[in-house]
């Protein structure tokens, strides 16, 4: 598990988009061109720098049959 710092003390975010993407055997554009983003966007996913918006966190679910909980654990 990732820590990472934000304004207002540390959280701990879970991100199991690499993983997710890696038993489909996909690259990172592969999967951006599935989600109609860019490649940088799915490696700031992935890497945390970026917290994907509401829609596309529906969206990566739906593509893998997850829940948003079970890609994105948010835990403060």
């Amino acid at each position: 598990m990732r820590r990472y710092r934000c304004r207002g003390g540390e959280r701990f975010v879970r991100n199991r988009l690499k993983i997710l993407r890696a038993e489909r055997d996909w690259s990172q554009a592969e999967l951006a061109g599935r989600l109609d983003v860019s490649r940088q966007a799915v490696n700031a996913i992935e890497t945390g720098k970026h917290d994907p918006s509401l829609p596309l966190a529906f969206r990566i679910a739906r593509l893998f049959g997850l829940s948003i909980e079970e890609i994105f654990d948010d835990q403060q």
